[in-house]
């Protein structure tokens, strides 16, 4: 027969609370043990590094001493020569400038006189009379008529090099001549972006027929003219 025991008497029925209770107190003691904090309560502190805000640099006291100005000079006085009167000096004889050389006046005549020289150059905007281009002698604007049969000789006689097109070059060539005494053209200058239109654009001017040269005064002159030729691909 077994022994019967009151439940209520039984001392292991609540070990599993009691266990839980007992680690939650121990971890709860350590958290705080973790946490606690000491200070100390001295309050002096060092001073050795702290530095005035302003510094104060003491200045030499200056002196000034006013030296007196030095003492003048006394001159002697001037010696006064005393010049007998009854010693009668001779003053010298002033001998006369003019000269018995007869003066040579010079006449109008024996002045030679320079006459004043033309210009050899004058600008194509400024000429009295401008070259006249064939076909322009019988035109009253004869200016703007130069600038028209160029036009039209750079249109007529316009190549464009096949180099040039094959390589994609295009842009302006600027040209400028002179337009010689005589009516012809010289002094040929070029400047473009490549070698090959400077060449074709050089070819059209030297195909410029002769011309009326440009007058100053009555006075055949030199006149530069420029002109660009544009090279563009389609």
């Amino acid at each position: 027969m077994k022994p019967k025991k009151n439940p209520q008497k039984d001392l292991n029925r609540n070990r599993p609370i009691y266990f839980l209770f007992g680690l939650l107190f121990v971890l709860m003691l350590t958290l705080a043990a973790f946490e606690w904090k000491t200070y100390d309560h001295s309050y002096d502190y060092d001073i050795s590094m702290n530095i005035e805000d302003e510094l104060t640099e003491e200045l030499p006291i200056l002196v000034e001493f006013k030296t007196p100005p030095p003492p003048k000079q006394i001159q002697a006085p001037p010696i006064i020569k005393i010049i007998d009167d009854d010693k009668e000096e001779i003053e010298d004889v002033i001998e006369s400038s003019e000269t018995d050389q007869e003066e040579k006046i010079l006449e109008v005549s024996d002045i030679e006189v320079m006459d004043t020289d033309e210009p050899e150059e004058m600008s194509f905007m400024v000429i009295e009379n401008v070259p006249v281009f064939p076909g322009c002698e019988k035109e009253q604007n004869k200016r703007a008529c130069f600038q028209t049969m160029m036009n039209k000789h750079i249109a007529k006689n316009f190549r464009y090099p096949e180099s040039a097109q094959e390589m994609g070059i295009q842009g302006r060539v600027n040209i400028m001549f002179v337009i010689q005494k005589d009516g012809s053209i010289g002094n040929v200058q070029l400047r473009g972006p490549d070698k090959s239109l400077e060449k074709e654009a050089k070819r059209i001017i030297d195909k410029l027929p002769q011309m009326e040269p440009g007058k100053q005064r009555g006075t055949p002159v030199r006149v530069p003219f420029s002109i660009p030729i544009n090279f563009r691909l389609q």
